[in-house]
């Protein structure tokens, strides 16, 4: 099965069924993405490129992939920044299919990464009514940024996706553990923590997130050489990627 996580929109649903207790509605939403299926992938432009597989209950997106904030220099990005074919993910890091997505990606970028052929491009996308603890962690790869650039960043992200048992599991005692252990001032970043700079900035990741068409974690778009994009929903394998790959050179 290829998953996503479902984000709940409360304000989808009716008001006597506001009272479900937040286990009751993470089991809901745990049926709901239980299973997977198969419908026709679009691009932009609403031609069909392809059959891939697609998480059950993650509908076909309902946004605009024309949303999407151009990529720029203030993105977090591993390879060429000038690859024909990006891919930008909107990811939250308690989702147990981003945790397996980032791994699927960084075999990407063994091969199409050091060929410049692809960039790979992190966004945030924590799901508060499943995973609490998500927008500090993301917090947390900002502050590994804000001290130590682009590279802290991933190394933080890559050590963060490494330990997190997902599901809400990780204990928030570990997020200045993870920055002494990648060569982190301890101090600056739980300064940097406690701090809201990065309230803003995340928040508008979220709404770009939620603007493109994304109801679920992960969440990428793939930007072909030409401008046209792909949505790419859920955990996919890397046989997916590789073909929207393959199609966005094109």
């Amino acid at each position: 099965m290829h998953e996503s996580e479902t984000k709940v929109q409360e304000s989808n649903v009716p008001a006597q069924t506001n009272s479900l207790s937040t286990p009751v509605a993470i089991i809901v939403a745990g049926v709901i993405i239980a299973g997977a299926l198969l419908f026709g992938l679009k691009s932009n432009d609403g031609s069909k490129v392809a059959n891939i597989p697609q998480p059950q209950g993650v509908a076909q997106p309902t946004g605009d992939l024309e949303q999407m904030k151009s990529v720029s220099k203030d993105d977090h990005i591993i390879g060429n920044p000038d690859a024909p074919v990006k891919i930008v993910e909107y990811s939250d890091t308690e989702c147990p299919f981003c945790k397996r997505f980032h791994s699927t990606m960084k075999e990407i970028m063994d091969t199409y990464g050091k060929e410049g052929k692809v960039a790979w491009v992190y966004r945030h996308f924590p799901l508060d009514e499943l995973h609490s603890k998500a927008r500090k962690e993301a917090v947390a790869l900002e502050c590994a940024n804000d001290q130590g650039g682009n590279d802290k960043f991933w190394s933080y992200a890559d050590r963060l996706y490494e330990i997190t048992p997902a599901n809400n599991g990780l204990d928030p005692a570990e997020l200045p553990k993870i920055a002494e252990f990648i060569g982190l001032d301890t101090g600056k970043f739980n300064t940097c923590l406690a701090s809201t700079k990065y309230d803003a900035h995340i928040e508008e990741e979220v709404q770009n997130a939620q603007a493109t068409g994304g109801n679920g974690t992960p969440w990428s778009i793939v930007v072909g050489k030409n401008g046209k994009k792909y949505p790419l929903s859920g955990a996919q394998p890397i046989s997916a990627i590789k073909q929207l790959i393959d199609l966005a050179s094109k």
